[in-house]
């Protein structure tokens, strides 16, 4: 062994200088995420970006002289604490909020925030912003409807714009929870509900009263049009009709009519269908 160190001791010793150059220099980018190459400070290469020119697998860089920076692909997360918003009828919520993003420049992402934890600590009070401006026009109760999903998108569109600037991209923005907070607010909220309900209600039926009537008057003009056109046809049946309708009203017997008796003479024109022709 002695003699093989002392026969191939440079050779050994450039061999050993290779392999470590390799390991310092060799780096692997996976699927998954993003490298950029820095070159004294500088962002030189960016390896498996969306549409760039490489890919992911294995490169190398100058040891000691270029560092390599991976960054996540995958969409990331932005997840808001409980927040209270103040809406448009003057309603204090309270909104638990995320947003979704990735990064899509890495280069721009590190010269701005230096990491993705940058990125997030320079969202989230945007975000808080946007979303208190957004539904701060807006109703508590709007927010129950398809209203709420033009909020959010706004919310997004306000947010992607601020993103942009530190090389992020956001993909959504949703709402996990919109409470009232406890006690007599809660409570008044409820009370504003019931009320706004009520009379929503009380709106609906007079509507309902108004339109059955209209229909009703349109029904009855109708039947006395039809009647018409048909005693129309035969005026003596009519006459006879009209007389048995009378004598039903004036002679039947019935419950709550009483025992009264009516005296005429036969030449009564009241008379006169009994009479015949």
């Amino acid at each position: 062994m002695e003699t093989l160190w002392n026969n191939y001791r440079w050779p050994i010793v450039i061999l050993g200088l290779a392999i470590l150059g390799v390991m310092m220099s060799a780096y692997v980018v996976n699927e998954e995420e993003q490298a950029v190459v820095i070159r004294t400070g500088e962002p030189v290469r960016i390896v498996n970006r969306p549409g760039g020119d490489y890919p992911a697998g294995l490169y190398f860089r100058i040891p000691l002289i270029e560092t390599v920076r991976k960054i996540e692909k995958r969409v990331l997360d932005l997840e808001m604490t409980q927040e209270e918003v103040l809406s448009n009828d003057q309603q204090r919520l309270l909104v638990d909020a995320y947003a979704r993003f990735r990064i899509v420049n890495p280069k721009q992402m590190i010269e701005r925030a230096g990491t993705t934890e940058g990125v997030r600590i320079a969202l989230e009070p945007i975000l808080n912003s946007a979303l208190r401006q957004e539904l701060g026009r807006r109703t508590f109760a709007a927010m129950l409807t398809a209203e709420r999903g033009t909020a959010l998108a706004n919310v997004r569109e306000n947010l992607d714009r601020e993103a942009r600037q530190y090389g992020a991209e956001v993909i959504d923005v949703q709402i996990k929870r919109t409470d009232l907070p406890s006690g007599a607010p809660l409570q008044s909220a409820f009370q504003r509900m019931e009320s706004d309900r009520e009379r929503e209600a009380r709106t609906i039926r007079a509507a309902g009263t108004r339109d059955a009537r209209v229909i009703r008057a349109e029904a009855d003009a109708e039947a006395a049009r039809i009647y018409a056109e048909s005693f129309g046809q035969d005026g003596e049946f009519y006459d006879f009709y009209r007389a048995m309708q009378s004598y039903e009203a004036t002679f039947a017997r019935g419950e709550g009519r009483g025992e009264s008796s009516i005296i005429m003479s036969q030449d009564n024109e009241f008379l006169r269908q009994f009479r015949g022709r």
